[in-house]
């Protein structure tokens, strides 16, 4: 038997039709005792992993009409006093915390907009 170049390779898998790949893999499966489908569900894997930050920072984008009420939003997520709580929300857009998880995040972004602020969580 003639020995297969990387060429003639390539250029059978190029024109072998789904069917016909689907059964090689089947085939290269059962002669080496391997699963083809492993790397593939492990790069998924990581993927997933990839897109879902596990830190994130809450900037406040605009106060709305109330801005009492998100200054004391403001202090009651950063334990910050009046003074420095309203210095942050005057300089929108301004970071309120920075690297907290995101379920943190999403309860800090419910206050600001429960007091009518617009959040952005990044």
């Amino acid at each position: 038997m003639a020995k297969l170049t990387h060429e003639d390779i390539l250029a059978y898998l190029e024109e072998a039709t789904i069917l016909e790949l689907n059964d090689l893999v089947k085939a290269i499966e059962e002669k080496f005792d391997v699963t083809a489908a492993a790397p593939v569900a492990v790069a998924a894997a990581d993927a997933g992993a990839a897109a879902e930050p596990t830190e994130v920072n809450v900037t406040l984008t605009e106060v709305g009409g109330t801005k009492v009420a998100v200054i004391k939003a403001v202090r009651e997520i950063t334990g910050l006093g009046l003074v420095d709580a309203k210095g942050l929300v005057d300089k929108v857009p301004s970071v309120i915390k920075e690297k907290v998880s995101a379920d943190e995040a999403k309860e800090i972004k419910e206050k600001l907009e429960a007091a009518g602020a617009t959040v952005e969580v990044k």
